[in-house]
């Protein structure tokens, strides 16, 4: 990442800016911010009253392993190789980082590793050149859908946007950097798949701008970063009625009320942060749970995902990452925790299903 963006390598994230650079960084995007709100003030309360009001529907439990995704990072090493045929996963998402581009050989090198049996979501992260500089964008969008062809045909554009820390100053530069990316996919690769607006947390105020606009844009999948970590067990409540059932259902009215997405969604991240292990945790220790309650609330959150009928995919953030992942990688050691065997234990007993 550029300096005013610097990377925390233990918690595989940018580090939290300062409020004097975030303020800084906000100059000049007043009218963004205005049209972010004017869009809620009319759109929230109708999309609310929708979901709250809504029938709910049960449908027949239908349940694939493609179901069980998860994350997995070039900068881990080739040993995840193992670790994921132990697992027996077969949807996996890859982080490309578009200010990496002079290694993108290596990207689509650890892609290939994995098999061929693998369905590989590529998610695209921004950084500011590319947000700014569009010609630039579209010469390095060009170049990772060619490399990747016949690899993947599924693109998750940008990351956590609504995080200044990750290079998005406002909604207005993410759409118009995702309408670039989807004007070279509609003219050259017809094929491939665009997935949007990767919203982290229940901050749907920014989805709803994502998906009610006058950009001339169109998802065909919606992906949510829906961490529930803060409030505990998946079962706890935010604002009094949100737990992670009610946000899965409110995020599938705000979907199935926008003309700019198809009614697929993916969440592609969410974990909980493990206890001890600063600085590897992603949060303070306040957030931070034991191991058991790490597997207990991992395999409820697919629990509630999968009977919800409304998720597509759940990806785990991540297979390998000494504060939250199913492996415990620090000191150069490789340490399977509880959570890694529950997973294998579920996508196991969903083969022997199908």
């Amino acid at each position: 990442m550029p300096n005013q963006f610097p990377w925390d390598s233990y918690s595989d994230q940018p580090h939290i800016l300062k409020r004097t650079l975030k303020k800084e960084l906000r100059k000049g995007h007043g009218l963004d911010y205005f049209k972010l709100i004017i869009t809620n003030l009319f759109y929230f309360p109708y999309l609310f009253l929708k979901f709250y009001f809504k029938s709910k529907i049960h449908k027949r439990l239908i349940q694939t392993p493609e179901f069980y995704g998860l994350c997995v990072n070039l900068d881990k090493g080739e040993s995840q190789y193992n670790l994921v045929e132990e697992l027996g996963v077969k949807s996996l998402q890859i982080r490309v980082f578009l200010n990496d581009i002079e290694n993108i050989d290596a990207y689509v090198k650890f892609a290939k590793g994995f098999g061929e049996d693998k369905e590989i979501l590529i998610t695209i992260i921004q950084d500011r050149e590319h947000i700014e500089n569009h010609e630039l964008l579209t010469k390095d969008i060009r170049t990772i859908f060619e490399k990747f062809d016949g690899i993947a045909d599924e693109f998750m554009i940008g990351n956590a946007i609504n995080r200044i820390k990750w290079a998005f100053v406002s909604i207005e530069e993410y759409l118009k950097f995702y309408q670039t990316v989807q004007r070279i996919r509609d003219k050259e690769f017809k094929d491939i798949k665009l997935i949007g607006s990767s919203v982290i947390d229940f901050e749907y105020h920014f989805t709803i701008r994502t998906l009610f606009n006058n950009y001339k844009i169109k998802y065909d999948k919606v992906a949510s970063l829906l961490y529930v970590d803060r409030r505990g067990s998946p079962y706890a409540t935010q604002m009094g009625i949100f737990d992670f059932n009610n946000k899965i259902e409110f995020l599938d009215t705000i979907v199935r009320g926008s003309s700019q997405c198809n009614n697929s969604i993916y969440i592609t991240e969410s974990n909980w942060p493990l206890s001890g292990t600063v600085p590897y945790a992603p949060t303070s220790e306040k957030e931070c749970v034991t191991e058991e309650l790490y597997n207990q609330y991992m395999l409820e959150y697919f629990d509630i995902a999968l009977k919800s009928q409304k998720i597509e995919k759940v990806y785990w953030h991540q297979l390998m990452a000494g504060g939250y992942g199913l492996v415990d990688d620090r000191d150069g050691q490789l340490r399977k925790t509880e959570a890694f065997y529950s997973f294998k234990k579920v996508i196991t007993a969903c083969l022997l299903s199908t």
